[in-house]
Order: structure tokens, then sequence, then C-alpha cells
């Protein structure tokens, strides 16, 4: 089964971070990366940068598209990791890995199975 775990910030804690802290975050991430490519669970991670972002909305059948994320927005989805495990416990337990997970946010959701066309 595959998992999405999406993790998100905010810009006062990415914005409190020194660069060694942010160093051992980045490495964080490489070795979990490393350790789900040995155990076969990795499939795919990225970063999500929020600045160009665009939100759009359908008006009457036009597209309107605005800047975003909106800057009351607290919490904004800052990266993902995808990963293929036997169950959701798996998966959390791999979310509880993140650094992220002690300042911020991380969500996990199953991801639903595409038929073959």
């Amino acid at each position: 089964m595959k998992y999405m775990i999406l993790i998100y910030g905010n810009r006062e804690s990415w914005s409190a971070m020194d660069a060694d802290s942010f160093r051992k975050l980045m490495s964080a991430h490489e070795a979990l990366r490393a350790e789900l490519e040995a155990s076969g669970e990795f499939v795919d991670t990225n970063e999500l940068p929020i600045d160009g972002a665009k939100i759009v909305r359908n008006k009457g059948g036009v597209a309107e598209v605005t800047d975003g994320p909106f800057v009351e927005v607290k919490e904004i989805v800052a990266g993902y990791y995808i990963v293929e495990c036997p169950s959701m416990d798996r998966a959390t337990e791999i979310a509880g890995k993140l650094s992220e997970a002690e300042f911020g946010l991380v969500e996990v959701r199953r991801m639903t199975s595409q038929p073959d066309h």
C-alpha cells in the first residue's frame, strides 16, 4: 500500500532556523531517504517551495488565479514523501522520524489505488 506523508511548516519556524539547524534537518532527510531506499519502501520525495505558488478557483467557468498560499494560512505544505509499506502503522512510524514532526505538522494519508486502463 502506498502512503503520502505530507510535511507542513510555517514561515516562523523556517525563518527562526539557523544554518546549522538547517544542515541537520537536511542530513536527517538524506538519512531517512537512504533508509527507505535500502528497505525498498521509498517511492518519491520532494520539497514544495511556496515561492511562485498559485491558487486557482473556477468562478462561473472562468479560472481565477491569485498568488498563494495566503499569509493568513498558518501551516503550509512544504514537502512530501511517498512510501510503499505494509500498513498505516509503518507509515506513521516513518513520519515520526521526520524532524518537522518536532516543530510542525506531519500528516499521513493512504493513497487510493487506481485501476489499470
